[in-house]
């Protein structure tokens, strides 16, 4: 990773720290083509924990422990998300909707439209997906997610939309957000919104709170910029509520304090 690189996801980590302060760390992901090498620092639990880590389980880690993670197909169990990033091929039970019928469909039909609908890789593009605190990335990313509440996610679309306006378009089907995440982001090449799938709260942790906010390397330079632009513009998190205006006391309050002025004046 050059020094280029690294200075900007320092910038970047500085200003999600300052301007939207998530309560888990802020993400680097990148895929990793055959043959690349795994990034230095990077956990493959396979390897070093002798455990199978999903991805969403891996996100949630690594945005919490603070460790960078790397999953490719000897660690991913989830057939689902094997599919999805390319590290496994679907068969016809998978592309005729089994996983989902009865769960997420109500028939076949349904689940074959479902799946058809899924964002994926081709298989055998890539051998890994990598993910990392942005402050502590040793890659250069493909996507940055950051999680965060409604409030400051809704102030990163405000920053993403800052320099070029429009609208921020996400498809969801309310599962497997990973592929939401990194593999809708990567192939539309645009910032996204993610609701939390179902698989996330419980393998990842996610919170009935929590939202995503995902963007490609690419457009970080705009959202630095829209990030301190809408903060000079008075866009600000925490939100800076109305408060100032004089408030209504209680009937007994405004009485009580009629009686403490009327004492002090017959005092003076």
């Amino acid at each position: 990773m050059d020094d280029a690189v690294a200075q900007k996801l320092k910038a970047l980590d500085e200003a999600i720290g300052r301007h939207v302060r998530p309560d888990s760390f802020p993400l680097a992901i990148r895929m990793l083509a055959p043959g690349e090498a795994v990034p230095e620092g990077l956990r493959i639990p396979s390897e070093s924990l002798k455990e199978n880590w999903i991805v969403c389980q891996s996100i949630g880690v690594a945005r919490r422990y603070g460790w960078g993670i790397a999953v490719g197909k000897e660690d991913v169990i989830c057939p689902l998300a094997a599919i999805a990033f390319g590290f496994r091929k679907p068969n016809d039970e998978y592309l005729h909707g089994f996983a989902s019928v009865g769960m997420y469909c109500e028939n076949e039909d349904a689940a074959t439209r479902l799946e058809a609908g899924t964002w994926r890789f081709e298989p055998g593009r890539y051998d890994y997906v990598c993910v990392a605190p942005i402050a502590r990335a040793t890659f250069e990313p493909h996507v940055i997610a950051v999680y965060a509440n409604s409030a400051q996610v809704m102030r990163l679309v405000n920053a993403a939309l800052y320099r070029h306006g429009g609208r921020i378009e996400s498809t969801t089907g309310g599962r497997l957000d990973c592929a939401e995440i990194v593999i809708q982001t990567m192939k539309t090449a645009a910032p996204k919104v993610i609701i939390p799938c179902n698989g996330d709260r419980v393998f990842g942790m996610a919170q009935d709170t929590e939202m995503v906010f995902a963007c490609p390397w690419d457009f970080v330079d705009d959202l630095l910029k829209g990030l301190e632009g809408t903060y000079k513009g008075g866009v600000r998190y925490p939100i800076p509520v109305a408060m100032r205006s004089t408030v209504t006391m209680p009937k007994h309050y405004q009485e009580l304090f009629k009686m403490l002025e009327e004492r002090e004046k017959a005092k003076s």
